[in-house]
């Protein structure tokens, strides 16, 4: 899948300075949206919100609200986009709006690098149940979990 002018949807599953579609595009504009419709469903805290808007403004992003897809296509319309590039999530969600992005433009779908390697099925609903399952591996000097 060859883009010559794509643009980047950022995601908040990768709010990382090392996301993959920013490094392999990078100038390439890149676009994150709150998601005004999981923000109300998932009754998201203030104090989450203020740590992702944090991560947010050390990217390279525009960032807009409502529905995702959405503005993404209306992003890449403004800027005669020719694809859309991202990162991978184990999302359903995800899944869905990438499938609604794709009947317009190509998307390409970079994989992430996982934060730890975990050695068992992990809990993706509630970051506490996380990282209580991978606290060990992730402060581990282990240069198989290196970031």
């Amino acid at each position: 899948m060859s883009m010559q002018n794509p643009i980047i949807w950022v995601h908040g599953d990768c709010l990382s300075p090392r996301h993959p579609a920013l490094a392999a595009y990078p100038g390439a504009p890149a676009l994150f949206v709150w998601d005004e419709e999981l923000l109300a469903a998932l009754r998201v805290s203030l104090k989450r919100i203020v740590f992702m808007y944090e991560c947010l403004l050390e990217l390279p992003v525009t960032i807009r609200r409502g529905d995702v897809a959405t503005e993404v296509l209306t992003f890449a319309d403004e800027r005669g986009a020719d694809g859309i590039v991202t990162s991978d999530s184990p999302s359903p969600r995800f899944r869905r709006i990438r499938e609604r992005l794709e009947t317009a433009l190509p998307v390409r779908v970079m994989p992430v690098e996982p934060f730890v390697r975990a050695r068992q099925r992990l809990d993706l609903a509630r970051f506490s149940r996380y990282w209580q399952a991978i606290q060990v591996e992730a402060l581990s000097d282990s240069s198989d979990n290196a970031l």
